[in-house]
């Protein structure tokens, strides 16, 4: 039986009002689903089939996911993402400082770290940097926020696994397919915060920061071990196709071995062995809401596979007449391998979701202020979408 697309659109709609009103998104996203199959005239047990297929085709991502855990877990609990975003910060003059700040982000994200994690662990050092340098807040968290959207799309994180497996191709292929998007949305990002950066509040002049003990921390040699790891492993298969090489071209390691080796070298470059155990547990901690929102995407991605609703969608734009290409940003960014990832850059800092209340709080933001960020962000994201589909969409 298919499901009519008006019935999938309204689990759809219902799911994204539940969570606008504060409704846990993976029990919103499938109340949505049952919704949606309930009305489209299928039965109890036929949409339990339904949501059950949906939920255990996102199985492979989250396998992947749990085994990202450890790479993050390892980044985040022994300091070494700490130790990265100051050496980048504390190596640029003054007059660079918005560019070192939304650097730092975007090498942290695009290590594995979350968005909201590198925000969070970039944040205390950009307040000083705007104290020092009488920058608004707005111009600190485009800074932070775009170097982070910029780094997500070229990092091994859920995201980007998602993305990746959800078309069948390599995790590398498509981090190394978003890098011109992603520099290009870190000009964008500088000139944006640059522009802005006498706008709205700005540091108290009396503003104490708390200051850290580095002795437990690791150096920065040993802390770039880890991520460096993860990154020679996962293009060795891209680079071997590229030169030729067969023996490289067939390696073809997985993500899931990949990203947790990686920690495991960096935990042992840093003299923490006795420490991975813990590691390992922070990081599949981190882990548990992304892999509870994937399941509740994948019912709902079974509802939408069950109904004519991508049919639709597909003869909309035919009649229309707007290209074909721009079927995989326009997803992208309503939904939030290459065009679809940057797309969901665009809106996915909306207050519906947690990187909105938690990125605001780490600069002591208000609701109304942090809105004005929104703008900001969203053209950021769309700098990136646009050049992803310029580069891969056969427009021309």
């Amino acid at each position: 039986m298919v499901i009519a697309w008006w019935a999938a659109l309204l689990g759809l709609l219902l799911a994204i009002g539940l969570i606008l009103f504060r409704v846990n998104p993976i029990y919103a996203l499938i109340l949505g689903a049952i919704v949606g199959c309930l009305i489209g005239g299928m039965n109890l047990s036929q949409t339990t089939d339904v949501i059950v297929k949906g939920s255990s085709g996102v199985m492979g991502t989250i396998i992947r996911v749990i085994a990202a855990g450890v790479l993050a877990g390892v980044m985040m609990e022994s300091g070494a993402a700490n130790v990265i975003a100051s050496n980048i910060v504390n190596h640029f003059s003054d007059k660079l400082a918005i560019l070192a700040l939304a650097l730092s982000t975007m090498v942290l994200t695009g290590v594995g770290i979350f968005i909201p994690v590198a925000v969070l662990i970039v944040a205390p050092i950009a307040l000083e940097v705007g104290q020092k340098m009488h920058y608004s807040k707005l111009s600190l968290l485009v800074a932070l926020s775009g170097g982070g959207k910029a780094g997500n799309i070229i990092s091994p994180n859920p995201n980007t696994i998602a993305a990746a497996k959800g078309f069948n191709v390599e995790l590398s292929q498509v981090m190394i397919a978003d890098f011109v998007p992603a520099i290009v949305g870190l000009i964008v990002t500088v000139l944006l915060a640059t522009l802005i950066k006498n706008r709205g509040t700005f540091v108290s002049a009396d503003h104490k920061f708390e200051t850290k003990e580095d002795k437990d921390l690791p150096s920065l040699k040993a802390a770039i071990v880890t991520p460096l790891v993860a990154v020679i492993l996962l293009l060795i298969t891209p680079v071997g196709d590229i030169l030729g090489i067969k023996a490289l071209a067939s390696f073809n390691l997985d993500a899931m071995y990949i990203l947790p080796i990686a920690g495991l070298i960096g935990t042992l470059a840093m003299g923490q062995r006795k420490k991975f155990l813990k590691y390992m547990t922070g990081g599949l901690a981190r882990m548990t809401d992304v892999v509870l929102i994937l399941i509740g995407a994948g019912a709902i991605a079974g509802l939408v596979s069950a109904s004519d609703l991508p049919q639709k969608v597909v003869e909309i734009v035919k009649v229309s007449g707007i290209s074909g290409t721009f079927l995989a940003p326009i997803a992208g960014i309503l939904m939030a391998a290459a065009m679809v990832h940057t797309g969901a850059t665009v809106i996915d800092q909306l207050p519906h979701g947690n990187y909105f209340h938690v990125t605001a709080k780490a600069v002591d933001m208000h609701f109304k202020e942090r809105m004005s960020v929104v703008l900001w962000e969203m053209l950021v994201g769309l700098s990136m979408t646009i050049v992803a589909t310029l580069m891969y969409g056969n427009l021309f």
